[in-house]
């Protein structure tokens, strides 16, 4: 309201340079993920104190016709908005002046959007004892079948690993690959988000990956400690291997 609205207004006579603005403002958008990752703790507060007689004079001095639960969703819908309004602006801005930032602009509020789903799902890990900070960035995360095969293991542990994929929810961080087990909860709203009970991890520093899998253009390889652990991980379409086999090789070099 005292800086962004402000900064919006100065461009109401040349709408199509509003994407100045916003990169102007980047690095204040960073806020939304922690805003968002604290939702779900908001949330719970609000279960607890909503029918406070303190909320409830608030909401009358301000003459507020909604509850403050109301007020407490409307940044996770602005951020998404934006997105839609900046796509919306480029369409009639193509050959304009302005056309370059605008396009700047949606690119990085996308990559906020993208870190924001990635953090909410991240927040959800039960069960890993270390500090996942300390993991570095979290690059990606999505649910694949896995299948293993250990050097070590027993050689009926071994062949039955090959037929039987495991669902494993891989998050990617700059250190380490965490392997997880998604568990969908019940409940409302974010409670029944899903939480991913953590089974293993890999160090980044020991993993090598092999592209193609001979038979299927969805698999890829992950392999620890020079192949004594061998992961063949099946994406659920061939974009989606794609852009995880450039993350880990941009990782891994």
């Amino acid at each position: 309201h005292r800086i962004f609205l402000r900064e919006l207004e100065t461009y109401v006579e040349y709408p199509e340079l509003v994407g100045r603005c916003f990169l102007d403002q980047m690095e204040d958008f960073q806020i939304y993920e922690k805003y968002c990752q604290n939702k779900p703790r908001s949330e719970s507060l609000w279960r607890q104190f909503s029918d406070s007689v303190f909320f409830q004079e608030c909401q009358r001095k301000l003459d507020h016709k909604l509850s403050l639960d109301s007020y407490l969703l409307k940044p996770v819908q602005r951020i998404t908005k934006y997105q839609l309004l900046l796509k919306e602006m480029l369409k009639y801005s193509k050959n304009c002046e302005g056309a370059e930032d605008l396009q700047e602009a949606l690119t990085s509020i996308l990559g906020i959007l993208k870190a924001v789903n990635d953090s909410m799902h991240q927040i959800a890990i039960t069960g890993y004892d270390g500090n996942l900070n300390e993991l570095g960035k979290l690059l990606m995360q999505g649910s694949f079948s896995v299948w293993t095969d250990h050097k070590k293991g027993h050689t009926k542990v071994k062949d039955l690993a090959r037929f039987k994929p495991m669902q494993r929810h891989l998050f990617l961080h700059e250190k380490a690959v965490l392997f997880c087990k998604k568990r969908e909860e019940n409940g409302e709203g974010y409670e029944k988000a899903p939480s991913y009970s953590y089974k293993h991890s890999l160090n980044m520093a020991a993993v090598g990956i092999t592209e193609n899998v001979k038979g299927d253009a969805k698999k890829f390889e992950i392999w620890y400690n020079a192949r004594e652990e061998v992961y063949i991980i099946q994406a659920p379409t061939t974009e989606v291997k794609a852009t995880w086999v450039n993350e880990i090789r941009k990782v891994l070099t």
